[in-house]
C-alpha cells in the first residue's frame, strides 16, 4: 500500500485532530470485549468499519478514516449507540457503495432517513422521535463538520481545512502523510509551531521556512487550539 497518497495518523495524533480519546479510537476501530446479554461471558464486537490500514503492517489511521471518525464522536456526543451508528454506516455504505458513508456528500441528503430507519431497527425511540420531527439529524451533523472538507469526482473527501472560516491550513493526504500543514508553502504546522517556540520571531520562522508571516500565524493558531 501507498501510503504517501493515503495519510497516515496514530491514534494519539488522531485523537486530537477529533476531539476523541484515543481509547475510544481503538474501541472504535479495533472492536472490543464486552458482557453478552444475560451471560457472564465476554464476546468480542467488531470494529465499526474495517480502516484502510488495517491490512498494513502499521498501527494508525489514513486520512478517510480520520474524517469518518469525526461524525461518530459527533453522534457519540449527541447520544447515539455504537449499534447504532454500526446499522447507520452499514445501510449508508450498502445504499452508496461507497467505503466511507459519513464523509459521503449524498449523506448530507440522504442521512436523515438512513438514521431513522437505524434507529427503528435498534429501538432507540427517543432519538428516533426526534428524528421525526426533522431536527435532530441537523443537530447530530452539525454543519461545521461538512464545513471545510473538499471532495473530488469520486465524492471522496480530498481535503479537510480544519479551521472554520480559513483555508491557511489545510490536511491533504497526498502530502506530508496528510499531517497539518499551511496552505502557502506546504510546510508542516507543528514544525513552524515548533520553530517559533525555540526563535519566538514569527519573522525569522517565516524567512527561514519560506512561508508568510501569515501563514506562520495560522500554524500557531492551530497547533495552540490542538493543545488546548
Amino acid at each position: 500500500m501507498n501510503l504517501i497518497s493515503v495519510g497516515l495518523y496514530t491514534f494519539q495524533e488522531a485523537s486530537k485532530l477529533t476531539n476523541a480519546t484515543p481509547q475510544e479510537l481503538r474501541r472504535w476501530l479495533n472492536g472490543y470485549a464486552h458482557k453478552a446479554s444475560g451471560s457472564d461471558a465476554r464476546v468480542k464486537s467488531a470494529p465499526l468499519w474495517k480502516t484502510e490500514l488495517a491490512d498494513a503492517e502499521v498501527e494508525g489511521i489514513s486520512f478517510h478514516d480520520l474524517l469518518e471518525v469525526r461524525f461518530v464522536q459527533a453522534f457519540r456526543k449527541h447520544g447515539v449507540s455504537l449499534q447504532t451508528i454500526r446499522v447507520a454506516s452499514e445501510h449508508a455504505r450498502e445504499l452508496f457503495n461507497h467505503p466511507y458513508p459519513f464523509t459521503c456528500k449524498r449523506f448530507q441528503t440522504d442521512g436523515r432517513s438512513i438514521f431513522a430507519t437505524a434507529l427503528e431497527e435498534t429501538g432507540e425511540t427517543e432519538l428516533l422521535d426526534l428524528a421525526k420531527r426533522q431536527y435532530a439529524f441537523t443537530k447530530i451533523i452539525e454543519p461545521s463538520l461538512y464545513r471545510g472538507i473538499e471532495f473530488g469526482n469520486d465524492e471522496l473527501a480530498s481535503h479537510w481545512f480544519p479551521m472554520l472560516g480559513s483555508k491557511a491550513v489545510v490536511l491533504d493526504p497526498t502530502i506530508a502523510f496528510g499531517k497539518p500543514i499551511v496552505t502557502n508553502g506546504s510546510v508542516r504546522t507543528s514544525i513552524l509551531y515548533d520553530a517559533f517556540n525555540a526563535e519566538k520571531d514569527k519573522k525569522f520562522v517565516a524567512k527561514l521556512y519560506d512561508v508568510s508571516v501569515n501563514a506562520v500565524s495560522a500554524a500557531i493558531r492551530f497547533e495552540e487550539r490542538l493543545a488546548a
